[in-house]
């Protein structure tokens, strides 16, 4: 678009043929929920605005793809998937889609998610929702692409727009862009606003495209947490020729350096979103006033059991029912529980461990290989990384490295609060000694 070959107009008309050819028929892979009317709009107003010499930054025309819990003031609804929130749109922007916008970005649409962001049954399905159906992974069609930011993770693979957002509270991010061979970053908690988020639970000053060089591995200390391995032969022996790369990169490697609390921490933070859960999705419907007709978790349960063909014909709704039985965020469980979440991840567990081996990073399988969806029994899970930085509220970031049968593995690059350009440095590295990353080509089966 800098050198005038191409606009936005004409490149957001792309990424909508593209979504029409493959996500709304072919494969269909009901990544996208909703497509922004307004888009071509947008988009010719970027062109004029680059005509008249007002760029807004990088992002000026680059159509851009949100997950379905962050709130838009347009024509699109905010529904974090779920039937019971279809109506009228969100009275005001998320700040990250305000952003967006100041940043000259054209909102493209919003993509499907695991309803309520994957937290409303231990025997969900990952990628389904009862009002975008279920998401497809890009490269074996009857696979799964993980969540809870499944539609975002398929639809960039699959090149339904240049760029995707999501959210995580644990793995939302990381599973399905390891799952579905991308780049994901899962940011420290508090670096950017979660308002007007559709939530589980509630500083930008680096100069990330300095940290993006390809020495970056040259000189840096890699901690190897192996006992956040071992859940899957294929993908240790990946992980193994990861680590090789790293040391050829120039990277001092310390194997083992495991993060000693791991699993700890596990029931706890079970009792933190549960309560989190109910106090933020009350604040959250309270927010959206009259564009919603149900204004606390007991009216979504109520909801869900009245409409239960549409929205539980899979799964129930017991971590509703569960969150909505706990009290206050003054509880003393709740305060006690998040307490030893922070003692365990943070001061006994990622802090302790940089601070013992002077690391610069972690790394990690960032997940097993996916699984064939199914409804009956849920998510079949082999094996996850998220845990640690996601109870902490540190970074973490995900990059494509192998393939098994057909599908992507990533590594993770785990640090320390606001790391990030740091980790896009060193994943950045790694990708360039690697480029491992194929495009999918829509398989119906592994068979």
């Amino acid at each position: 678009m800098q050198a005038g070959t191409l606009t936005s107009r004409a490149l957001t008309a792309a990424y909508l043929a593209r979504i029409a050819a493959v996500d709304a028929s072919g494969p269909t892979l009901k990544a996208v929920i909703e497509v922004n009317p307004e888009a071509l709009r947008i988009a010719a107003e970027r062109d004029a605005e680059r005509r008249a010499g007002r760029i807004r930054g990088p992002l000026h025309g680059i159509p851009v793809l949100v997950k379905d819990n962050l709130d838009s003031a347009d024509t699109m609804q905010t529904t974090a998937g779920s039937l019971a929130l279809v109506g009228k749109p969100a009275p005001r922007d998320s700040t990250v889609v305000a952003k967006l916008r100041e940043a000259g970005a054209v909102l493209l649409g919003k993509t499907n998610l695991s309803e309520w962001a994957n937290f409303r049954s231990t025997r969900s399905v990952s990628g389904w929702s009862g009002r975008g159906g279920q998401t497809r992974h890009p490269y074996i069609l009857d696979r799964n692409p993980c969540g809870s930011s499944s539609g975002t993770g398929t639809a960039i693979s699959a090149n339904l727009a240049a760029v995707g957002i999501g959210t995580e509270t644990d793995g939302s991010i990381i599973c399905p862009s390891s799952i579905c061979g991308l780049v994901g970053l899962k940011p420290t908690v508090g670096l950017v606003s979660r308002a007007g988020i559709v939530p589980i639970s509630a500083r930008q000053t680096d100069d990330y495209l300095a940290a993006l060089r390809a020495d970056a591995l040259s000189g840096a200390r890699i901690g190897v947490s192996r006992n956040m391995a071992g859940f899957h032969p294929a993908v240790d022996a990946a992980f193994n020729q990861a680590l090789d790369v790293l040391r050829g990169a120039g990277a001092t490697v310390i194997d083992p350096c495991n993060v000693p609390t791991v699993g700890k921490y596990d029931a706890d933070e079970f009792t933190v979103l549960l309560y989190e859960f109910k106090d933020g999705l009350n604040a959250y419907l309270a927010s959206r006033g009259d564009t919603v007709a149900h204004r606390t978790l007991d009216d979504l349960i109520a909801y869900n059991t009245a409409h239960a063909a549409a929205e539980m014909p899979w799964f129930a709704q017991e971590l509703f029912e569960q969150a909505n039985a706990k009290g206050a965020l003054t509880d003393t469980e709740y305060t006690q529980a998040l307490a030893r979440c922070r003692t365990l991840s943070r001061d006994e567990g990622l802090d302790a461990l940089f601070r013992e081996h002077r690391l610069d990073a972690v790394v990690a399988p960032s997940n097993g290989p996916s699984w064939v969806t199914d409804w009956i029994n849920g998510d079949k899970y082999s094996g996850g990384n998220s845990s640690v930085a996601a109870v902490a509220g540190y970074p973490s970031l995900t990059v494509p490295m192998a393939y098994v049968s057909g599908l992507p593995l990533g590594l993770s690059f785990i640090g320390t609060a606001y790391s990030e350009a740091r980790l896009l440095g060193l994943g950045y590295a790694f990708e360039q000694k690697t480029r491992v990353r194929k495009a999918p080509t829509f398989r119906r089966t592994l068979a």
